[in-house]
Parts: C-alpha cells; structure tokens; sequence
C-alpha cells in the first residue's frame, strides 16, 4: 500500500483575509440548564454574588470568547423583552413555547449584560420576528443602546443602568422559514417585515449591524432561495446574512462523518455566490458577509429530548439537548474551525452552539463541578491561536472515499499569521480513520521560525468521552517532528487534532 502523505506550503503572502475575532462566538439560550444551573446559580458553592456560577466563569473566559448570540434561538420567537427586566419581584413567568418549558425571567437581559461583561464577551442580541415586530424591537433598542430623554431609555435608568449597553449586534429573528418556529413566515413575509425593522433600527441607531435571518439549515427544501428572495428585500439595510447547520453521526460512520466538512464548504460557497448574485442584480457596492451563528455536533441526547419535552412539559431548567461528546466529535469540529478559517475573507462571525449544558464545551453539575467537554479543546486551541491573518493553504494530500464522498483529503489544513506576535500557527488533521499521514509543511517564507509548541489531540478510541471525574480526552505536547531548512516534517496520527505554533 503506498504510503499516506500531505504536503502544505505556507507563505505569508499566501492572505486570504484579517481573521474576525468574533468567528470565535458562542450562544447562551434560555433553554435547559444553559442559563439556570449553567452560567447562574445563587446559592451554590461556586456563586459570586450575583448568582454567577465562578467555575464557570473561568472556563469560559479560558476560551476567550468575543461575542455571545442571546437569548435564541427558537426561544427568541416568543421572548417577551420587557418581562425579564426590572425588579425581580414583578417579573411574570411565562411559558415558551419552543422547548416547552417554564421561563421564570428570573435571569435576564441585565443579568445577562452583566455576566458578560464579566465574561470579557460582547453580546449578539436576538429579537422576536416570531410573535412580535418592528414596535417592540425598536423599543428594546432604545432601552439598550440610547441615552435620550425617552421613555424606554428612562425606564433602563429607572432600572439602576444609567449607561446605555451599547450592543452594536443584532439578530432579525431566529429561523424563521422553520415549520417549528413560533410565528413562521414565507420568504416574502419575512423580506418584508425585516427589511422594514432594518431601516426602523438603523433610523434609531445608524452604528448598529444587522443580521438577516438565513435558512435553518442546508437541508431545508427553503434553501438557497430563501436567501435569494429575503436578500432582495434586506441586502441594502443589513450587514451580514446567518447560516446554521448541525452534524451528527447517527449512522455510526466515523470515516463519513469526518467528511461532512467538504458539505460544509460547499454550504458556505453557496450562501457567498447567492449573496453575490443579489449584489450584482442591485448593481450595488456592498459585500454582504456571513454570520454562522449556530454549528457544532448535534445527535446524541435527541430521542429523549422529544420524550422529555412531550410527557413532562412546563419544567424550569430541565436536563435538554446535553449531548455527552466523545473524541470524534473533537475532530469534527477541529474541521469545521479549519473551514470557517478558510473563508476568513467572508465569514466574519460564528457562534458555537452552545457555551453551557446545551450542546456544549462546557458542563455543569447542580451540586457539583464544571468541566471541560472533549470539543471544548479543539475551539480553545483556534480561538487562542487562530488570530490574524489566515494564510491560502496550498496543499497536496492522499485521498480516499466514504460512503457519501468521494476524493477526501487525508489531511485538511490552514495556516494563521499573527504578525503582532511574530508566529504562525497550523491547524491539521487527519481524517483517514485507518492510517497514519506524513505531513510536510514548507514554512520558508517563515526565515528563522522555530517550532514554539506543537499540541495533539490523539486517541484509539473515537467514543470516549470526558465527565467531571477526569479528562481521557485532552492535548498533549508532542516532540516527534523535525524542522530543517524550513521544513517542518512529522507524522499525524490517525484521527488527529494538531496545532503546530512556530516563531522566532
């Protein structure tokens, strides 16, 4: 059998785009345990004084994350703003509809400003589309952005927050050609009524940016002419369009499922060419961006998801969409950051699904701990080191087949130039589920660059998994490579996650 090889150029001058910080987004929904018991919990061990969950604090500010989508979600579609702010005391519960479950508002949007400032992350605000208009998301942007003399502007003050939140980005809606979504509209209604909110928000505060509301997945029957018709009514007013879009591996097929990112890259150059054509049929001279503000794994706790929500409705913060993942699923998303890096020149913001208990890095027990799930390093290692420039990968790999795919690369690849810090960084893996890769990296431009850290994640087993008891998935340094002549030589694992940092 011949042997399994990759080589990879990185030339500094090889520039796809400045690499948007906020690509490293999260997203806090008012759903299971993302709020209460996850990031909020007066009275636990770990609670500052603000009923803010410490541990989990501090691995969220590990991840350093810019940006956090909130409060949905298909939550979003029935959020009444006004009842979750103010004294506690007078705020009303209310049923949502979406995950049928008790919202007590006793968590909030002032709440939520505050444990993200805490957090070091700006916020990415959703408003109702579903149920609501363009009355009320004018109302929640003076009460959040505006300093005038104004009645909601007034009542923020009145709420102890003299100075205005500041939240420059915004969200149409949520998902809103979804059949399960809570005011569910056409393509055409949906143009119209958000176009319309645009012109209303931007008219109140021109430094905003707007996210139109894209399909909620590849797979929808909607797509892409859902985006081609509500970007003929909302490309002049907005800034950016959404995706979504989740994988999983029910059919227990690592080698397909590691191949799901060829979709992935095909999904983000359709939504490009689409938001293209609507741009040339303007003769405009806006470039629209992409805004892919809900991805990650998403299959495991599904089946009893449905169960639960269907026989005991109405409970507050139930056990929801807490998928316990297993080592492939770090591969996947070590993939699915490479991808978004290698269209750094027009998907500037991105949110992974979701920060705490809910399809998330991170986890919490009621009464006990918080721990860092196996997909929590993966989004670490890009987030920290994936800052700057992301570099045109020119690369040649073996190939192979799956199920579904066809002319797989063994190894996907991308480079980040920091020029601040003087270092670039690869991120690598092999996909090949049965064989080991030599991979060769020709860093030349690079004169003088030395290998600084070179980090792993590697694991025979693909169902293994971490728990608050201990970590059986985490980095290791690895030091079997060499580096000579700016060449930079070593042999990738099989379903391997690699981080090669190099400097002066």
């Amino acid at each position: 059998m011949a042997e399994r090889k990759a080589k990879m150029i990185v030339d500094k001058s090889f520039r796809i785009a400045q690499v948007d910080k906020r690509v490293y987004g999260s997203f806090i929904e008012h759903l299971g345990r993302a709020v209460y018991n996850g990031i909020y919990q007066p009275g636990h061990p770990a609670a500052d004084e603000q009923g803010f969950r410490k541990d989990v604090l501090e691995l969220v500010k590990e991840l350093d994350v810019p940006i956090i989508r909130y409060p949905g979600g298909n939550f979003v579609s029935n959020f009444f703003w006004e009842d979750s702010v103010g004294p506690k005391e007078g705020r009303r519960k209310r049923l949502d509809l979406a995950w049928r479950t008790t919202e007590t508002n006793e968590f909030g949007l002032g709440e939520f400003a505050e444990w993200s400032k805490k957090a070091g992350s700006d916020i990415m605000m959703a408003i109702n589309l579903g149920t609501r208009g363009i009355a009320d998301a004018l109302n929640l942007l003076e009460y959040c952005n505006l300093d005038t003399d104004s009645y909601y502007a007034d009542l923020r003050r009145s709420h102890g927050v003299k100075e205005p939140y500041g939240i420059k980005t915004w969200c149409l809606g949520n998902e809103m050609d979804g059949p399960w979504q809570m005011g569910h509209k056409t393509a055409a209604e949906y143009g119209r009524l958000a176009a319309e909110t645009a012109k209303a928000m931007k008219t109140m505060d021109e430094s905003i940016e707007l996210v139109s509301c894209g399909s909620s997945s590849v797979d929808m029957p909607t797509f892409p002419e859902w985006e081609r018709m509500t970007l003929e009514e909302t490309y002049d007013y907005v800034d950016y369009i959404s995706l979504h879009n989740y994988y999983g591996n029910a059919e227990n097929d690592t080698e397909d499922f590691f191949a799901k990112t060829q979709d992935l890259d095909r999904f983000i150059r359709t939504v490009i060419a689409t938001c293209d054509y609507v741009k040339a049929k303007k003769r405009s001279k806006k470039t629209l961006n992409l805004s892919f503000d809900e991805w990650n794994v998403w299959f495991h706790a599904m089946d009893a998801d449905n169960e639960e929500m269907a026989k005991r409705p109405w409970q507050i913060a139930p056990h929801l969409l807490e998928d316990i993942y297993d080592y492939e699923d770090a591969i996947l998303v070590g993939l699915i950051l490479i991808t978004f890096l290698k269209h750094a020149d027009r998907l500037k913001m991105a949110c992974l699904a979701q920060l705490v208990n809910v399809i998330a890095p991170i986890m919490t027990e009621n009464d006990g701990g918080a721990w860092r799930q196996t997909i929590y390093y993966p989004f670490l290692h890009a987030s920290k080191y994936g800052r700057g420039v992301a570099l045109q990968p020119v690369v040649s790999s073996t190939l192979h087949d799956t199920k579904n795919h066809t002319d797989v690369t063994d190894i996907e690849s991308v480079a980040v130039y920091n020029e601040e810090k003087d270092e670039v960084t690869i991120f690598a893996v092999n996909r090949n589920v049965h064989e080991d890769v030599t991979f060769e990296a020709d860093i030349r431009s690079f004169e003088g660059y030395t290998v600084k850290e070179y980090l792993a994640l590697e694991n025979e087993d693909m169902k293994v998994a971490n728990s608050v008891l201990g970590e059986k998935v985490a980095p290791y340094s690895k030091t079997a490579y060499e580096c000579r002549n700016g060449v930079f030589t070593t042999v990738m694992k099989k379903c391997s996650w690699n981080v090669i940092r190099m400097g002066k």
